[in-house]
């Protein structure tokens, strides 16, 4: 009777994940937050401004922020963020 020995070698697999892009630094993450707020502001201003205008200014910049934060926090600044990140890969 015969026995064979059967050796199995294996190997562990190294996964290497994609290095994460660098988070940008507190003034340029300040600065592309104030440059979507401005615009964002300068935006809404220009096309409900004539809506509210009658409203007391408290009522006004209620309406402009309920606006203007929620599109910033979850459009522009995310975007923004995104583009930074491919320009500077490019770099």
């Amino acid at each position: 009777m015969t026995t064979a020995t059967t050796t199995i070698t294996t190997t562990a697999a190294t996964t290497v994940a994609p290095a994460a892009p660098a988070v940008p630094s507190v003034h340029r993450r300040a600065l592309l937050t104030w440059v979507a707020v401005y615009s964002m502001i300068t935006l809404v201003q220009s096309l409900v401004g004539p809506v509210v205008s009658g409203l007391p200014l408290p009522l006004r910049t209620l309406v402009f922020t309920v606006i203007v934060v929620p599109v910033v926090v979850y459009l522009v600044v995310p975007n923004l963020l995104r583009l930074n990140a491919r320009l500077s890969r490019k770099r």
